[in-house]
């Protein structure tokens, strides 16, 4: 099971979105941690940025994220689709 680690801009981000959002968020960080693989999470990989993947709370929020040594996923952005993917 990895380790979650977060940026301080995943923090910020995270804190200025809607509560019902941030639920969300938190279930899907839930399941990054049981298996980063898990279907409902729709991870892949952000094209044009390698080593950074893809997670999808919902169709309209994505959460970024990269894969470190000793099973750690480093938590990097998180917010509505284009915004979080302009600079994963």
């Amino acid at each position: 099971m990895p380790k979650i680690e977060y940026t301080g801009t995943f923090l910020r981000q995270f804190r200025e979105l809607p509560k019902e959002i941030q639920k969300k968020i938190l279930k899907s960080i839930r399941l990054l941690a049981e298996n980063p693989k898990h279907p409902s999470l729709r991870s892949k990989p952000v094209q044009g940025a390698k080593g950074i993947f893809e997670a999808s709370p919902d169709m309209h929020y994505r959460i970024t994220y990269e894969r470190l040594p000793g099973d750690i996923l480093r938590l990097r952005v998180v917010g509505p689709h284009d915004e979080a993917l302009k600079n994963p």
